[in-house]
């Protein structure tokens, strides 16, 4: 579990394709001081597990299902990526709970200056957006990020000063691909507001049904 804050851009020293997926080593000064083999590590919001330490250098196996779901695939040598180590108990929560798990792939529209900040466009396909309300938050490339405005088939998001110095976003520009994860939480009371496997779709919420689910304690279900 992570939160969606960046701890290091690390910069990507190659990407390996094999048969069945591929081999990718992060120099990361910072983020390898803490980790070891087996430990998980977002890398532009992808959850992937340490495989090797060598120095201040990362290595992970990525599996083909990741490259086919995510924009690892594209990852060049020399190339920035934002990096945050898994969440350890009693940590704040800075951002949001981001799980690693990329439910898309988006782009960048446009990208405006707007004071100090700027202002994102970010197409996203419909499995993202029906998660995403206004004032939400969405994690961009592993950035925990708040939803702005909604449209058909893109949202907005406003990036200050900081943010866009210490992470890719401040240099990725129109037309670049992005890692989109919706709200966890949300994707939950989705899934509830839309019913469960073999109780029907799309159920009305009642005292009753909140009951049936468990949401209400032994007095409560006495009356």
């Amino acid at each position: 579990m992570f939160t969606g804050l960046v701890r290091e851009l690390g910069t990507a020293v190659h990407l390996r394709r094999g048969a069945s997926g591929a081999k990718l080593a992060v120099s990361a000064p910072l983020v390898s001081r803490g980790v070891s083999p087996g430990a998980s590590v977002a890398i532009n919001g992808v959850c992937l597990t340490v495989t090797a330490v060598k120095g201040d250098v990362l290595e992970f196996d990525i599996s083909s299902e990741t490259l086919r779901a995510t924009d690892l695939g594209g990852l060049r040598p020399g190339e920035k990526v934002n990096m945050e180590p898994a969440l350890l108990a009693g940590d704040a929560l800075g951002g949001h709970l981001v799980s690693g798990h990329v439910d898309g792939v988006g782009g960048i529209r446009s990208k405006t200056k707007t004071g100090e900040a700027w202002k994102l466009v970010i197409t996203a396909p419909p499995s993202v957006l029906k998660f995403l309300v206004e004032k939400g938050s969405v994690t961009v490339d592993g950035i925990s990020l708040t939803v702005v405005d909604l449209m058909p088939d893109a949202f907005t998001v406003v990036i200050i000063p900081h943010t866009a110095a210490n992470t890719t976003i401040g240099f990725k520009g129109p037309a670049s691909p992005v890692n989109l994860e919706a709200d966890i939480i949300g994707k939950y009371v989705a899934k509830f507001l839309g019913g469960f496997p073999g109780k029907g779709a799309g159920r009305e919420i009642t005292k009753k049904s909140l009951m049936d689910s468990g949401f209400a304690n032994e007095r409560e279900r006495r009356g």
